[in-house]
This record gives structure tokens, sequence and C-alpha cells, in this order.
């Protein structure tokens, strides 16, 4: 199983943003990262009269759909509870590390984005697995608290902190 780093904030911080910023510097490293990302709302990947939503409103458990670009599973629950974390990163494939947005009762250290323009209360002083801070403003906290608009600076953090081994030919590319 890989590393699990989390990504928290309040909705419309803009965790998604980042964490679309930080992968393709993880990338250029020579890591290779999965995201985790929890939703509240139902999930919908197909308009309704495609092939694979009729098989899943006809019945089926789950639907793998498949292309020569990729392929992605749905499991419809039907009552199920819902899957715990430990379950779903079961289902990845190999990584060096796994980003989780979401799940915020899980042990992982975790980095909150904070926004100047949001107006609402930030999450860090209620939670201790939160170890660091990403803003664009300067955040009042004993917290170590990275640029948000500096994605190179956060990767660098996330891997001194995770211990992640760099691949040999981009050791020089953090800098």
């Amino acid at each position: 199983m890989s590393v699990l780093f989390g990504i928290v904030g309040r909705s419309g911080q803009g965790k998604t943003t980042l964490i679309e910023a930080l992968l393709p510097r993880f990338r250029a490293l020579g890591l290779k990262v999965n995201v985790v990302k929890h939703s509240h709302h139902v999930l919908e990947f197909e308009p309704p009269r495609k092939d694979s939503a009729r098989f899943r409103t006809a019945g089926a458990a789950e639907v793998l759909i498949a292309s020569p670009t990729g392929y992605a599973i749905v499991r419809e629950l039907h009552g199920e509870p819902e899957p715990t974390l430990a379950e779903l990163l079961g289902r990845l494939a190999p990584a060096d590390l796994t980003l989780v947005e979401g799940y915020s009762r899980a042990d992982m250290p975790r980095l909150e984005v904070v926004r100047s323009n949001s107006g609402l209360e930030v999450l860090y002083p209620g939670d201790s697995r939160i170890i660091a801070i990403a803003s664009n403003v300067p955040v009042d906290t004993t917290l170590r608290c990275l640029p948000l608009d500096d994605p190179a600076s956060i990767v660098a953090f996330i891997c001194d902190l995770l211990g992640l081994q760099i691949r040999a030919a981009h050791r020089g590319e953090l800098s």
C-alpha cells in the first residue's frame, strides 16, 4: 500500500485545484500518485441512456468500462454500506503516494487549504492530524505555512515529510 496524505479544507477552498497542480510535479519526479476523493453527491459518470448507465439501472453490481485509453469500475451500492477508505485503497494499483481529499476521520497527516476570501472557519484547531497549511494569506498558527500559489514547495514538503524516494533521474527537479 502507498503512503497516504490528506488534503483538507472547507468547501470552495481549492483542494481539488491544488491536487491538480501537485500531480504533474509528482509525476515529473518519477513518483506514481493515486488520488481518492470522497463526495457527498450522487455520482454520475455517463448520461442515463449510455450503455454502462443502462447496465447499472438494470441491476448490475459492478460495471467495468474499458477503452484503449483507460478503464473505470462503477459499483452500485444498492443499500450496502459505503466502503471504507481501506477497502477502496485495496482496489487501487500500487503507487508511491495516495492523496486523499475527504475522509476526515481517517488517520493520516493532512494539509489544510485556506483561502483569503472564504470567511469560513478553519479546520486545523480541531484536527491534530493537520500538520501544515497552504494559503494565499498569512495564517495565525504555529503550523508550517506554505504558499498556495507555489505547488513545487508543497510537493517538496510532502516528499520530505513522508520520505518519498524520488527517482534518481529526477533528484534535481525539486529545487
